[in-house]
């Protein structure tokens, strides 16, 4: 069931996406020719009106053609005055950002959904389990309130911060332990106790930890509360999502952060595996994460149209189609680029350490 999910899920946000692009260019007066949910030859297709619209097999996209998005395409007469680059610029950004600007309200609506039925779970500085073998094992507790480490009090990530001031004898190697304790103070049934534990290297995550989970706060929001947490939410995902796109190009460790929709689509499959609320806000992060790719400045992306739309614009007459159809190249490029790269890390991830949903 969880793979069905995934897939209905995915298929919503490409039909929605594309239908913002379709809906856009009706309203503003454009031919469109075709409507496909999919790539590739339409294996179910119907007229209505000038538009085709089918299903594909390829189901890892879909795609709206407008007439006239090659400028060189020779048109009747009798639909020319319709194509897209027979139109004003503001119609063209118009058309281009429908399709983005639905993923951003798509991502909206389930983040103001889940904070304000659902509410989120808040991390706090109690601590929530202790793994297995742990250093903190024997020592820490369910429910235990972390005030101190090293006689040092502040918030949990500078508490954070002085236990990976602790060092281990020889090299900082996968499971060595720190040649001192961290002097670990906590709160338990009203009073406080102190544990002097050796932190233990961890290789994967690059610091010295104790070993045990953070516990959280259910918070529940209000509508207008809610709404301000989703935009604040979403804020947080488009500047790691930037961020991460462009470190991709300067920073190894950016790349191995990066998935392609293989990585997106098991996410998503596994969340709906724990409960709904995570599997609906998996799609709310993709749904944001395509709009803010897409709105990236070079083709094919939707980002890349928009840029020459007001390149066109600024100049004050068309920009020759030579000069855009080597920037698609370059942008084709580096799509692929970026995709090698995600598709390369999700089988890496399918064969080895999974996608950390659970």
């Amino acid at each position: 069931m969880s793979w069905l999910l995934a897939f209905l899920g995915f298929a919503a946000l490409i039909m929605f996406h594309e239908a913002g692009h379709f809906a856009a260019a009706k309203a503003v007066g454009m031919r469109v020719e075709r409507f496909s949910l999919f790539f590739g030859p339409m294996l179910v297709k119907w007229r209505r009106g000038d538009t085709v619209y089918g299903i594909g097999p390829i189901p890892l996209g879909g795609y709206v053609k407008i007439t006239g998005m090659n400028p060189r395409e020779e048109l009747p007469p009798e639909v020319a005055a319709r194509g897209y680059f027979r139109q004003p610029v503001w119609k063209r950004i118009v058309v281009i950002a429908a399709g983005p600007a639905v993923n951003l309200v798509i991502a909206f609506v389930l983040l103001w959904g889940i904070f304000g039925l659902h509410g989120s779970y808040n991390a706090n500085s109690s601590v929530d389990q202790v793994a297995a073998g742990a250093p903190a094992t024997g020592k820490l507790r369910h429910g235990d309130k972390v005030v101190a480490v090293d006689g040092r009090r502040g918030s949990f990530d500078s508490l954070r911060n002085e236990i990976n001031t602790h060092r281990c004898t020889g090299p900082q190697a996968g499971g060595c332990r720190a040649a001192t304790p961290a002097i670990v103070t906590v709160q338990r049934g009203g009073e406080e106790l102190t544990f002097a534990i050796r932190p233990r290297y961890d290789a994967q995550q690059g610091r010295m930890l104790l070993g045990f989970t953070r516990g959280s706060t259910l918070h529940r929001y209000t509508g207008l509360s809610g709404a301000r947490e989703s935009v604040s939410t979403m804020w947080q995902i488009s500047s790691k999502t930037v961020s991460t796109v462009v470190g991709v190009f300067f920073s190894s460790k950016d790349r191995k952060q990066v998935n392609s929709v293989v990585g997106a689509y098991e996410t998503t499959r596994q969340s709906f595996q724990l409960n709904t609320a995570t599997a609906l806000f998996v799609l709310a992060v993709i749904s944001l994460s395509l709009a803010i790719i897409n709105l990236f400045p070079f083709l094919p992306l939707d980002g890349g149209h928009i840029f020459w739309a007001l390149a066109e614009k600024v100049r004050g007459r068309a920009i020759p189609f030579s000069v855009m159809e080597r920037a698609s190249a370059v942008g084709i490029a580096l799509v692929l680029f970026i995709f090698v790269i995600g598709f390369s890390n999700d089988i890496s991830r399918l064969n080895g350490q999974g996608f950390g949903v659970r």
